[in-house]
């Protein structure tokens, strides 16, 4: 017994439904909206963990010590901005073609924190002179270690990283983490960072004059597929009045502009 019948289609009705879909395919229709671009990738000094994201929610941000960016940026990481704790890291990248001549954007301070408690009952630095206390100190090598370093050289206490039982941490966020949970009974910091973690720490002041100038550059990474365009875009921001106003409120100073 014959089957049923099967309708055939107009070869021109099924023509112009093919051309339909192609052009709904690759115009996505009048009302699609365009495709954001996508966010730079922005390699920064710890320090700027809460600032950063305030200034700019949009890029993907790797936080860390500044030399160990600069080691991985070196490498080939799939930077686009690099924001360093001082001008060596930043200034190294340049020498070496890897980035765009680094502007400073902000400055900071050396402060000693303590636990809220203060179970070490430290009033001050020099009360580190008697040993026998944890202290949490950057390492050798990172911009918060060397800072530390030369501050002690200016204050005539270098002895009290050998008379105190001293952890070495890759970047100030370690730093911070181990003074606000107690296993540090010290610990040298930026003024930022105790003022982020300032229901969980004291900060004790250092004497200005023993003070390193602290500078924070930027730059655009150079490579191949950088996102040129977004990283002087951030760049821009960063330096504007809002992004220096977020800056000063988080406790950062400010360079004059030029």
């Amino acid at each position: 017994m014959p089957g049923p019948r099967l309708r055939s289609v107009p070869r021109h009705a099924a023509l112009l439904a093919l051309v339909a879909a192609a052009l709904a395919a690759g115009c996505g229709g009048d009302d699609a909206e365009p495709q954001a671009p996508a966010a730079p990738r922005v390699y920064a000094a710890a320090s700027l963990r809460e600032a950063f994201p305030e200034i700019d929610s949009r890029p993907a941000y790797n936080f860390a010590g500044s030399n160990q960016l600069q080691m991985q940026i070196e490498r080939g990481a799939p930077a686009d901005v690099f924001a360093s704790a001082s001008p060596t890291e930043a200034q190294a990248l340049f020498r070496a073609g890897r980035c765009t001549r680094p502007v400073t954007f902000a400055t900071n301070v050396l402060v000693l924190l303590v636990p809220s408690a203060n179970p070490g009952r430290v009033r001050a630095v020099h009360s580190l002179r008697s040993g026998r206390r944890r202290l949490a100190v950057g390492a050798a090598g990172v911009p918060i270690g060397d800072y530390t370093r030369r501050v002690l050289a200016r204050l005539r206490l270098t002895p009290i990283l050998r008379t105190n039982t001293v952890s070495s941490e890759p970047n100030v966020s370690g730093i911070v983490s181990k003074v606000a949970l107690g296993s540090a009974d010290a610990g040298f910091a930026y003024v930022t960072d105790g003022r982020a973690a300032d229901d969980r720490v004291n900060a004790i002041p250092l004497p200005s004059w023993a003070q390193p100038p602290v500078r924070y550059q930027l730059c655009a990474v150079r490579r191949p597929g950088a996102d040129t365009a977004g990283a002087l875009a951030f760049i821009r921001r960063v330096r504007s009045s809002g992004g220096r106003e977020i800056l000063q409120r988080a406790g950062f100073g400010l360079p004059t502009r030029g």
